[in-house]
């Protein structure tokens, strides 16, 4: 729940109608996610701006009626695809489990693997939503935050782990080292995008983990 929909439940207030769940049949959840998937794939390759809802509907083969029936604006598409980034990459850091240098290593590599794969193209995919929507959408950018939020837990997780094996640098906080990973990850998938080459973001994150005292296994 964001934050205007929490201060409107403590005032008694129903929630704004956008951010009420639908309650879908599997085919209709089948196709609200084929919605999303099509808008962020769109929204990855080319920004928010120059993509539409007609573009939208055309690439996941929805009528007018149905795109609108699960998403009355653009702004709430675009909120649903805050929403599955933030999950995906919370999800693949989780099923990760960072808490032994043998898992943090293997997730280092896949994050690089990626990048590597892709040439750099579009950065974090939550990331790059928030350069855009930051300044000039509040209800994005909450999304967004909140969604680093739940990446930044994730990661603390694994610091957490490994701090109580012992495994960090005397004196470093896995709090503290599980922000600076992920704002390391940010500006290495920018230098990587930028520049078409991944090697600012391995270097980043293996700078970063060996000063922490996690060493390559």
């Amino acid at each position: 729940m964001d934050y205007q929909s929490q201060k409107a439940s403590r005032r008694g207030a129903p929630a704004p109608k956008a951010n009420r769940p639908i309650k879908l049949t599997a085919k209709g959840h089948r196709t609200r996610t084929r919605i999303i998937d099509v808008a962020a794939q769109s929204i990855w390759e080319r920004g928010v701006t120059a993509t539409t809802l007609e573009d939208v509907k055309l690439a996941a083969e929805v009528s007018s009626s149905q795109l609108y029936h699960y998403f009355a604006n653009k702004e709430q598409l675009v909120n649903a695809v805050i929403e599955r980034q933030a999950d995906t990459l919370v999800n693949t850091t989780e099923e990760a489990d960072l808490g032994t240098p043998e898992s943090l290593a293997a997730w280092r590599d896949l994050v690089v693997g990626h990048a590597s794969a892709i040439h750099g193209q579009g950065g974090c995919p939550l990331g790059s939503l928030g350069s855009q929507l930051a300044e000039s959408d509040t209800q994005a950018r909450t999304l967004v935050a909140a969604g680093f939020g739940r990446w930044a837990s994730a990661i603390q997780n694994g610091m957490r782990s490994l701090h109580s094996q012992g495994r960090l640098t005397a004196g470093v906080d896995p709090d503290d080292l599980a922000v600076t990973v992920l704002a390391a990850l940010q500006g290495g998938l920018l230098l990587a995008q930028v520049h078409r080459d991944v090697r600012p973001l391995q270097t980043t994150l293996d700078t970063i983990l060996t000063m922490a005292g996690v060493t390559n296994p």
